[in-house]
């Protein structure tokens, strides 16, 4: 007799029967004073992985170990088990002669899911496979709920997403996705802490919401009686600690945007923003390139990775291209040589829906949005955006049309965005009145008037680059996952009727 995940008995049984079996278990277990939610603790002395990976060490020793019970095997007078922790499995060999009769028919009450300790000496069986003979065990949580009914079986996106419990306890992949996750966090910051930034924490609730163009969530605060709004970016925060004379700050945390969602947008996501004095944007591509490629390096050991099937070379130097370039590379549209008439003819050609005052920059960036981004698979920095759409961003000094900006994308997707900052008080305030009229005129994502910001400029930023990294999309792109939601342990869901 067998019970696993792909022939669990339990498969054939009414849900309502298992849940009633699975509670009088654990009535017989309390009536005998064995009440599995009373124990506090349990000694582990080795992870699974240990035991794989220093077998050497401790063939013959006798280890502890906790996990999820996730398969069992041979019911008779031995059985195998599998114990799954959070870095892998290792099988358990129970044999009655060493548990005894009356133990070992408790351990073969048990059930898939429940969470047990035990204590054992490690072997390898005549097949070759690493083992724990179990010479004790604890039941450490009973699990009155059965598991999906096939081991890899929870497939269904919406109950993985809601439930992501279930979702990482029977999909090992999903749960190296997110040990991934960790490790891409925990070496950007060591990254850049090794190069002098400080990590610095900035208000979640603002009075206005500025650094970038999106629209914002908003509360009341009571006891202040004023709206507040929950935080688009961190950026008019961390530029004014430039202004206070840190040189290099940077903050990673949870930004909101009350926008569309899609495989690449969800409303709450982790952002990395980062200011350092006395550079450029062109300083800041060149540490991008450096952090990405260090954190492919120490997190997956390659910058040759895969991403839905497409191969991306991670490798520096990466492709530089103005956005200019990238039109006329992909729509046959040279800007330079049209007259404003001339671009908003052609954008009606094209299919480009045009309202309001509209202004040529922004036309120039509504054609690379429609036909070179998706082009940019392997990582390019896309340079020297339109004014129009770069508020806070330094003018180019031979083209004050065009703003010292670029974008990362890889797999046709933005990854970063930086600038060489806007230092100019009195240019900067009417850039500000421009994004004010904008929003008179309806536009929700244009830029609020931020009079203390201006007044931090007045005395004085020095020339600063800055750099924002989508840190979800990174990790789509470094873990091979294909929607956002998959990266995000708890994505925003709307709630079941």
């Amino acid at each position: 007799m067998s019970e696993d995940f792909t022939g669990n008995m339990e498969q054939t049984q009414d849900l309502n029967e298992i849940l009633m079996v699975r509670r009088q278990k654990l009535s017989e277990l309390q009536s005998k004073g064995q009440d599995p939610f009373h124990t506090v603790k349990y000694e582990v002395t080795h992870r699974t992985v240990d035991l794989i990976n220093t077998f050497d060490e401790l063939d013959g020793k006798t280890v502890s170990i906790a996990g999820r019970l996730m398969a069992k095997r041979g019911m008779g007078k031995s059985s195998f088990c599998d114990l799954y922790d959070r870095d892998g499995k290792i099988q358990l060999f129970v044999r009655i002669n060493d548990l005894g009769d009356e133990v070992y028919d408790e351990f073969k009450k048990l059930d898939i899911g429940d969470i047990i300790g035990v204590k054992g000496v490690v072997f390898k069986t005549r097949m070759g496979e690493i083992s724990v003979r179990v010479s004790e065990y604890t039941l450490l949580s009973k699990s009155l709920r059965p598991l999906p009914e096939k081991f890899h079986g929870l497939k269904d996106t919406d109950i993985r997403y809601r439930q992501r419990y279930l979702d990482l306890i029977v999909n090992p992949e999903v749960r190296k996705t997110f040990i991934l996750r960790s490790k891409i966090i925990s070496t950007i910051r060591s990254f850049l802490n090794d190069r002098g930034f400080l990590e610095v924490d900035t208000p979640l609730l603002n009075t206005i919401p500025g650094g970038a163009a999106a629209r914002p969530f908003i509360t009341h605060h009571n006891t202040l009686d004023i709206d507040l709004y929950l935080r688009i970016s961190p950026e008019l925060y961390l530029k004014r600690l430039i202004v206070g004379g840190l040189e290099k700050v940077y903050e990673m945390g949870r930004m909101f945007r009350n926008e569309g969602m899609s495989v690449k947008h969800n409303p709450e996501f982790t952002l990395l923003e980062l200011y350092e004095a006395f550079t450029d944007y062109k300083g800041m591509m060149e540490l991008t390139e450096n952090l990405i490629t260090h954190v492919a390096k120490e997190v997956l050991g390659t910058t040759e990775i895969e991403y839905q099937e497409q191969k991306i070379d991670l490798s520096i130097p990466w492709t530089r291209m103005t956005m200019t370039d990238a039109v006329k590379k992909y729509a046959g549209v040279d800007f330079d040589s049209l007259s404003y008439d001339e671009a908003v003819s052609l954008a009606r050609e094209k299919g480009i829906e045009l309202s309001g005052n509209i202004f040529k920059g922004e036309i120039l960036n509504m054609f690379f949005e429609k036909f070179a981004e998706a082009n940019l698979i392997q990582p390019t920095f896309i340079m020297d955006y339109p004014v129009e759409v770069s508020p806070l961003t330094k003018r180019k000094p031979d083209k004050p049309e065009l703003t010292e900006r670029f974008e990362l994308f890889i797999t046709g997707r933005e990854m970063a965005n930086a600038y060489s900052e806007l230092n100019d008080p009195i240019d900067q305030k009417e850039r500000f009145l421009a994004q004010v009229k904008k929003r008179e005129q309806g536009d929700e994502e244009a830029n609020m008037m931020d009079e203390d910001y201006i007044t931090s400029l007045e005395h004085g930023l020095p020339p600063t680059g800055g750099l924002g990294i989508g840190i979800d999309r990174l990790i789509m792109l470094l873990t091979d996952s294909y929607s956002i939601r998959d990266v995000l342990l708890f994505p925003t869901m709307k709630p079941k009727e």
